[in-house]
């Protein structure tokens, strides 16, 4: 059975399932692939070791162990997210800090919102849906075929408008311009991983990194707001959880305003606005650092040297175009 037909019997029968048997499925997947010690599993903790760098090699396994938990815990609630009433989403929710983007929103204007690899981005737009307003969004382009039929079909089920990421990335870019100026919307860009040689060299734990550059090129390009947004897990108590159904729930943690540095060059001004997201999106990796779902390369000194060469020089605007950031369809 193919990739593509795998994922669309998880999705079919995950609803069907109890909740405490998809929790230990999950919990069991998440034990085997971390007791495997995969090139996934290695590269988590090498990440993670520049989030926590005083701590042991012990205290490291135990973080990549919650990790891959909570990376597993993603994957069983994606897979039957589609099953959730409209009361357990909303009590598998909350928000803090969004007063800011609701006034921006009722005055019919366009969010841009800069996140990581973190807790259930599905669940987080899922919520915002039918909690804050429209949500449109970017996905990687994914082979099998089927497979990123699948992944299309799941998020557009949800609400949310989907624009695939083709491999140049500027119509994409386009397509997003004028999303973000016709509002009001939310724009959800995950961008802690560059997928493109155009992506923006920034400090993040200490170590360089390299990011993508969409969140940054269209603030500047439509002068949106752009926030950083932090989503990671909580335990659920009482009259919530009974409610959730679930002893999980995610916190979406938005950002104060990162504005457009205007005295700065444009190419400046993405480098500029490109740190400020990560930086507060890394304060929220450094808080909950167990939900930053990164098991992939990020850091420059991780890259594979040849592609790195082919990056000298932070991205002008219009060559940003093809670092639009992409919501990881795969995780």
């Amino acid at each position: 059975m193919n990739t593509g037909r795998l994922f669309a019997l998880a999705w079919r029968a995950a609803g069907r399932l109890p909740e405490p048997v998809l929790r230990a499925a999950a919990n069991l997947g998440a034990d085997v692939a971390w007791l495997r010690r995969g090139a996934g599993i290695r590269q988590l903790e090498r990440n993670l070791a520049r989030v926590r760098p005083e701590a042991s090699r012990r205290e490291l396994r135990r973080l990549s162990h919650a990790g891959m938990r909570s990376y597993l815990r993603y994957y069983r609630e994606a897979f039957a997210l589609p099953s959730y009433t409209p009361e357990q989403i909303a009590a598998r929710a909350r928000m803090v800090g969004d007063e800011p983007l609701r006034a921006e929103l009722a005055a019919g204007r366009t969010v841009l919102m800069a996140l990581g690899h973190q807790g259930n981005w599905d669940l987080a737009g899922a919520y915002a849906t039918a909690h804050l307003g429209p949500v449109t969004s970017v996905v990687e382009k994914l082979e099998p075929q089927a497979l990123f039929e699948e992944f299309l079909a799941f998020r557009e089920g949800l609400g949310m408008t989907i624009i695939p990421l083709d491999t140049s990335g500027g119509d994409v870019f386009r397509q997003l311009v004028r999303v973000a100026r016709g509002g009001p919307t939310l724009l959800p860009l995950i961008g802690d991983r560059d997928l493109t040689a155009h992506g923006i060299e920034v400090d993040l734990f200490g170590e360089r990194a390299r990011v993508a550059a969409g969140p940054a090129a269209l603030a500047v390009a439509t002068g949106a707001m752009l926030i950083s947004t932090v989503v990671y897990y909580e335990r659920l108590t009482g009259a919530r959880r009974r409610a959730a159904g679930s002893p999980w729930g995610i916190v979406l943690e938005f950002g104060a305003a990162l504005p457009v540095p205007a005295d700065l060059p444009r190419n400046e001004q993405l480098t500029a606005l490109t740190q400020a997201w990560v930086t507060a999106v890394g304060a929220g990796i450094d808080a909950h650092p167990q939900d930053w779902h990164m098991l992939q390369k990020v850091f420059v000194a991780d890259l594979d040297p040849a592609r790195d060469a082919a990056i000298v020089s932070p991205p002008a605007a219009d060559s940003a175009e093809a670092g639009v950031a992409e919501t990881e369809a795969s995780g």
